[in-house]
């Protein structure tokens, strides 16, 4: 009895392991197929070693945040599988992790619609076939994966949250703000949190936020980059409440957002952080200068995208997008008609023509069907400041000075409109130029003069406008941003769902 049950038992599951490998679809059938339209043999994995060593490859991709279980893995352990069928399921194994590692799990374009930087490309099928005959699958996968150095970094991270257990965590549940010496059982497990930390050595007596506390919170708040007033608002929480497992996620939500792009992202360029609110000047991997940054507030987020700044303008005149004139200067108007004068803005009709502001009755004028051009003067007031800083795009979207510059002195800066307000522009200014034709002196020379001037670069350089939320800081470690525009969860329900048909 005990012999029929073991065989019964033996024969469920070759039958079950058959039929999971009869129902596995393909990942990527189109490149599976003509893979072995232009192979002289039908078991090209016949080599065991070549087929452990894929096993190998496949176990590594949780290294890079990808789900090996995503490639076939169950079905490819299986011994009862047909050979060609085995061999099948691991060409396209090999072939859809391969792409995952080389352009990202995800398309871009459907989490980041304005998406435009290049893919890195490769020679899919030449590199698996030099891999079968040299003997070197099992780092085969590896040669794919971006070459940055900050992927590296947030690789090693990834690597030491994966072997570290998930250690207890004190969670604080929502609520208002815990703010100094409030007295309330959440400001017990803020001090407990802040101890699993290391930001308090213990924790005190009492529920009350006394003073070691809310110094506590704003070392903490220092170093994830959030304002540091002592508060515990939503920011703050989510970033305390972020524990090991949220952290893992975060990498690997990122290290994906660097599968998208070139490994060559110009000699000198620019890398625009919104997440982590900087401008950064790249040169020859270099990174040369950094520049605080005010990006577009959440109902108007800055779009993430890749271009190209071919110009400067000195002293520019603010041309006022029609949504912003219609939006907020039309009620600032019809408040106050003289702020027209005041702030320095000029009213054309649609002939372009100037129009008196003094002969416009605000009151009357529809946002509908707006019939004004609105723009603004050079000057110490004008929005776009000193300089803008132009790569032609469909967003409008540019860096550029600002008058407001106490902004930069706040932690989170997500107060414009779209375009990326820039700390000490006029050096980047001059950076960009690169040319002793415009240093710094002759530029500050140009703006002396408050008169509108182009400049074009030598060498049109590329600017990269990008979004993570976790960032390598070097000898420093990686430092874990707030994610202000909520766009970290939609890139992670892709990576945990299954792969899309390729």
């Amino acid at each position: 009895m005990i012999f029929r049950s073991l065989a019964l038992s033996v024969v469920l599951t070759t039958l079950a392991s058959q039929a999971l490998a009869q129902v596995t679809p393909l990942n990527a059938p189109v490149a599976t197929s003509k893979f072995y339209t232009q192979s002289p043999t039908k078991t090209v994995w016949k080599s065991e070693a070549n087929f452990s060593a894929l096993l190998q490859a496949l176990d590594g991709l949780g290294a890079h945040g990808l789900n090996p279980n995503d490639y076939h893995l169950d079905a490819l352990k299986s011994s009862t599988i047909a050979d060609e069928k085995r061999d099948q399921l691991a060409t396209d194994a090999w072939f859809s992790a391969a792409a995952h590692m080389l352009y990202g799990k995800l398309n871009p374009t459907s989490v980041e619609p304005d998406w435009t930087a290049a893919r890195r490309e490769a020679d899919l099928p030449a590199a698996l076939l030099a891999a079968l005959n040299a003997g070197t699958v099992a780092s085969s996968l590896e040669q794919f994966a971006p070459k940055q150095p900050s992927y590296a970094a947030l690789k090693k991270e990834l690597a030491v949250l994966r072997a570290d257990a998930e250690k207890p965590q004190t969670l604080i549940p929502t609520g208002e703000t815990l703010k100094p010496n409030m007295s309330n059982a959440r400001v017990g497990l803020l001090k407990l949190r802040l101890v699993e930390l290391g930001y308090l050595t213990a924790a005190s007596d009492g529920l009350l936020m006394d003073s070691a506390t809310t110094e506590a919170v704003k070392a903490f708040q220092l170093a994830t980059d959030l304002d540091d007033d002592g508060a515990v608002g939503p920011a703050t929480l989510a970033a305390l409440n972020r524990g090991t497992a949220g952290k893992r996620n975060q990498l690997r939500v990122n290290m994906e957002r660097w599968r998208w792009l070139p490994d060559n992202l110009g000699t000198r360029h620019l890398r625009a952080n919104i997440a982590g609110f900087n401008v950064t000047a790249w040169n020859e991997g270099v990174q040369e200068s950094t520049h605080l940054t005010i990006v577009g507030r959440t109902y108007r987020k800055t779009p993430v995208f890749s271009d190209v700044v071919e110009y400067i303008v000195l002293n520019p005149w603010w041309e006022t997008p029609n949504s912003l004139a219609t939006r907020d200067k039309l009620p600032t108007f019809r408040k106050d008609p003289s702020a027209v004068e005041r702030l320095g803005f000029q009213i054309l009709d649609r002939q372009g023509q100037p129009v008196p502001s003094a002969s416009i009755d605000w009151n009357n004028v529809s946002p509908q069907n707006f019939p004004y051009r609105i723009r603004q003067r050079p000057g110490d007031l004008n929005a776009l400041g000193k300089v803008k800083i132009m790569f032609p795009n469909v967003h409008n979207v540019y860096l550029h000075d600002t008058p407001t510059k106490g902004l930069f002195a706040q932690r989170q800066r997500a107060f414009s409109s779209g375009c990326l307000r820039t700390e000490n522009p006029l050096d980047l200014s001059a950076w960009l130029m690169n040319s002793p034709d415009w240093d710094r002196a002759r530029i500050d020379s140009v703006v002396a003069t408050g008169k509108e001037t182009r400049v074009n670069l030598p060498k049109p350089v590329p600017v990269h406008i990008l979004y993570f939320t976790t960032v390598s800081e070097g000898e420093f470690g990686v430092r874990y941003l707030d994610d202000i525009y909520d766009r970290d969860a939609k890139v992670l329900s892709g990576l945990n769902a299954k792969p899309r048909t390729s």
